[in-house]
């Protein structure tokens, strides 16, 4: 197996070999604490893959696998996510803020502390995603229709329990 150095080269330069790589691996690979800023990776498989705290924030993504991952605290933001899947993955306390992901499948990815303030989710699949309700988000979130979100999930609650208010807030007036 390479090593951590190795593997994050063959990422950035050669997204096959990378692939081809990780498929003959069992047991998991460790990424974590990575940086992809700025990158541009097209296809990539990430299939249980440890990419904790890791950032791909200002990063285009397209068709990228995230199958069975732990993306703990991976930063996002302000990325453009094109057709990827997070099939299974771990997204606790990922930042998705300002980032727009299309046609991207959350199917049983478990979203609880995720932050989507200013995200496009417009035209992805969150409909089995796990703990969406435990996100953070803003007025400024695009969700996608009904059909693509869980049940219970309201994505007009804007002032979320995870969302820090000021004291000032909750003082009772004497007028």
């Amino acid at each position: 197996m390479l090593s951590k150095e190795e593997l994050t080269n063959l990422i950035l330069t050669d997204i096959d070999a990378f692939n081809a790589e990780l498929a003959g691996t069992k047991e998991g690979v460790d990424l974590s604490e990575t940086d992809f800023s700025n990158s541009n990776l097209e296809g990539a498989e990430f299939v249980n893959v440890d990419l904790t705290s890791s950032s791909f924030a200002d990063s285009h993504l397209t068709g990228v696998k995230f199958e069975a991952c732990d993306l703990t605290s991976v930063d996002f933001t302000r990325a453009n996510l094109v057709e990827c899947s997070f099939d299974g993955s771990i997204l606790n306390g990922t930042d998705f803020s300002y980032s727009k992901a299309d046609y991207c499948n959350f199917s049983e990815a478990d979203l609880a502390g995720s932050v989507f303030q200013g995200a496009d989710l417009s035209n992805s699949d969150l409909s089995s995603a796990e703990n969406l309700s435990a996100c953070r988000f803003d007025e400024e979130t695009v969700w996608p229709d009904n059909e693509y979100l869980p049940e219970e999930f309201d994505s007009q609650y804007a002032s979320d329990l995870s969302s820090l208010q000021d004291e000032d807030d909750y003082q009772q007036s004497d007028y």
